[in-house]
């Protein structure tokens, strides 16, 4: 198994004035930045060392399908800077070439019929083709607008946040829930659906969301490398993917990964798009980062049980650290009074080193596709650990998930200063090390 970690915090972006931080430091994020998601650590790091953040939209759809821009009434609510240019991408919704939405053809397909119903590929790429050029165009005016914004800067980060892609069609998400949420009857092998018409949909679109986006980006801005170059400053970029990560069980730090992750082959485009532009010159890294629970990751039931094991590597390495116990105890608070940080090691031990789990946590072989006995007992180990809890809407996974953004947003903008490697990991003994 081969793949580069980051172990060691990478050195720090260098100490100057408050004044020359705010001219010379910026941070784009390119993609809406929403709540609990990971791009707000990387916001906060930035913000600690001065940096002016840019922040962009998706935009809006009116009821009728166009997208727009924020109006001045939803500009007010987000913090300015803000380039007020839709960078929604995809191809579901597009109308540009004058036809009806992708999403039309699909509103005929019964939840029974899915896995027989056959879709018009050549249409698919045509729709996929036309809202790309489409979505170019939005992003040449976006960087129009960034120069303008960026003219004194001379170092300059910008964060691509794009990811999912999810088909906007009634029979889509009821299929995937029984992908990842299906039990007995209701069950859907992830093998069965992604070989069907609507999977083999799903894959161009998270593929066109989540990895084109970064293509895309990085073409659009090569003259803005140049100028940042003249002027003696710099220019990178950092990626948000997800790879699987290495988070403590049975007794050692190891590599595993939730499945079926149906979006990990777009991820892969995207880090393959990464060390593209890499070994030409460009300063650009996609960082594998391990899970939390986001607003998004609902969807993934079972995906957060290795957040778990963040609290045992602390108390494996970091027990007498301060910071480390007053997580523990904030950890224990929201538990069960009879519950003992040993015994949800236990559950999550017992699940992560389950034979079934472990045909799916093979690195070369990733990402897998789901067996029904596997996905029963990720969602059977997510609710005992949830029933752990006095309170299902209140999880210690909250705590850890926002201990992981907070130290994702500080490696990756210290490394990409200089990506050490255009594919990185960050696994949970740098979280815990820099955390604790």
């Amino acid at each position: 198994m081969s793949y580069f970690s980051i172990r060691q915090m990478p050195q720090d972006w260098p100490s100057i004035s408050p004044r020359e931080q705010k001219q010379t430091r910026t941070l784009l994020i390119f993609g809406e930045l929403f709540q609990r998601g990971y791009g707000n650590g990387l916001i906060e790091a930035a913000e600690s060392r001065g940096f002016q953040i840019i922040r962009s939209t998706v935009g809006r759809r009116e009821k009728a399908g166009e997208l727009r821009a924020l109006t001045s009434e939803e500009l007010s609510t987000h913090t300015q800077p803000l380039i007020n240019i839709p960078l929604e991408a995809g191809f579901d919704l597009w109308t540009g070439d004058g036809m009806p939405a992708l999403v039309e053809d699909l509103k005929e397909i019964r939840l029974n019929d899915w896995e027989s119903a056959k879709l018009d590929f050549g249409r698919i790429e045509k729709k996929r083709a036309g809202a790309q050029e489409d979505f170019r165009s939005r992003v040449k005016k976006y960087v129009q607008k960034l120069e303008e914004l960026t003219a004194q800067s001379k170092h300059l980060v910008i964060a691509h946040l794009m990811a999912g892609g999810v088909p906007r069609a009634k029979i889509i998400m009821p299929l995937m829930n029984r992908v990842f949420k299906g039990t007995g009857e209701r069950h859907i092998p992830s093998k069965q659906f992604w070989d069907s018409d609507l999977g083999r949909l799903c894959a161009i679109s998270f593929r066109e969301v989540t990895a084109e986006t970064f293509r895309i980006l990085l073409e659009e801005t090569s003259h803005l490398r140049t100028e940042f170059k003249r002027k003696s400053g710099t220019v990178s970029y950092t990626a948000y993917g997800y790879h699987g990560t290495e988070v403590y069980f049975g007794g050692k730090f190891q590599w595993q990964s939730y499945a079926p992750y149906l979006q990990g082959w777009a991820k892969k485009d995207l880090e393959q798009i990464s060390r593209n532009f890499f070994h030409q010159g460009v300063s650009c890294a996609v960082y594998n980062c391990p899970e939390i629970l986001t607003n998004s990751s609902s969807i993934f039931q079972g995906v957060e049980i290795p957040l778990y094991p963040l609290l045992f590597a602390g108390e494996k390495n970091f027990s007498s650290s301060k910071l480390y116990q007053k997580l523990k105890s904030d950890c224990l608070d929201l538990l069960k009074p009879e519950i003992s940080v040993e015994q949800v090691q236990l559950i999550c031990d017992t699940f992560l080193q389950n034979s079934d789990n472990q045909k799916a946590f093979d690195f070369e072989k990733w990402p897998s596709h789901s067996q029904q006995a596997q996905m029963e007992k990720l969602l059977d180990t997510s609710d005992q650990l949830i029933g752990l809890h006095q309170n299902e809407k209140h999880l210690m996974t909250n705590l850890l998930s926002e201990i992981v953004f907070k130290a994702c947003g500080e490696i990756m903008l210290c490394d990409s200063q200089k990506p050490q490697e255009p594919v990185a990991w960050i696994n949970h003994d740098i979280i815990s090390k820099i955390s604790f």
